[in-house]
């Protein structure tokens, strides 16, 4: 039963599920973690990433990517692209899944919440302050470190220094949170094509009780800005031969 692509689809599912959950809990009303701030919903999204990366391994995914643009990465340092499409399906797919899930689970706070921005907000990415330069720049530089980490992370220096089995997964939640608390109040650090465009799709698709527009106009900026990192990354990691 395990694969894969099934891997990659459960393990999105669980880290949409948990990241846009913790942030349905500090935004929607009468929420009991309604107003609890950005240091909760950074430290969420750390532990849902590190308990997506923990189900994707156990259901079949060893690569444990999540994330298109972590996908392309390390498709461009091992110059092999053979998981980018199929990858980018599953985990966009698991997204989607992932962002219904929380449209249950807060089912009745939707209606209590009037303002449609902080509904979004749940779903999807959206910058502090709208300039497109700067918040394609602030997505490719997260981007970046995001994959160059995780391949500093796995590389085989560090191996040889004795990374702990089992590890990996709490370590590159570290690496998530502290990227959310360094670079993600510009832009709500997207750093992954399928976590936005998955939940955003969703928005626009369900019934989400007193919902407004989905913010397309924004949408290619989460999606490309990220490629455009990770693919920077990629080169670097290869260059440097990790």
């Amino acid at each position: 039963m395990t694969s894969p692509l099934f891997g990659e689809f459960m393990g999105t599912t669980i880290m949409i599920l948990l990241g846009d959950g913790v942030v349905a809990g500090v935004l929607l009303k009468k929420s009991k973690a309604e107003g609890s701030g950005w240091i909760v919903i950074t430290a969420g999204w750390a532990f849902a990433v590190m308990a997506g990366v923990f189900t994707a391994i156990a259901c079949g995914s060893k690569d444990a990517h999540l994330n298109p643009a972590v996908t392309l990465g390390f498709a461009i340092s091992a110059h092999d692209f053979s998981k980018v499409v199929p990858y980018f399906a599953a985990q966009t797919l698991g997204a989607m899944a992932g962002a219904t899930l929380v449209w249950l689970q807060f089912l009745p706070h939707w209606k209590e919440t009037q303002d449609q921005s902080l509904k979004l907000a749940v779903f999807c990415t959206a910058p502090a302050i709208r300039n497109p330069m700067a918040n394609l720049l602030s997505e490719v530089i997260a981007t970046f470190v995001l994959v160059f980490v995780v391949g500093a992370i796995s590389s085989r220096a560090v191996s040889t220094v004795g990374l702990t089995p089992g590890l990996g997964p709490y370590v590159v939640g570290a690496l998530v949170w502290g990227i959310g608390l360094s670079l993600g109040g510009t832009t709500g650090y997207a750093i992954n094509p399928a976590r936005d465009l998955g939940p955003r799709a969703m928005h626009s698709l369900l019934p989400v009780s007193g919902k407004g527009a989905s913010d397309w106009g924004y949408a290619p900026f989460p999606v490309v800005a990220p490629l455009i990192g990770a693919s920077l990354a990629g080169f670097l990691i290869h260059f440097l031969n990790f």
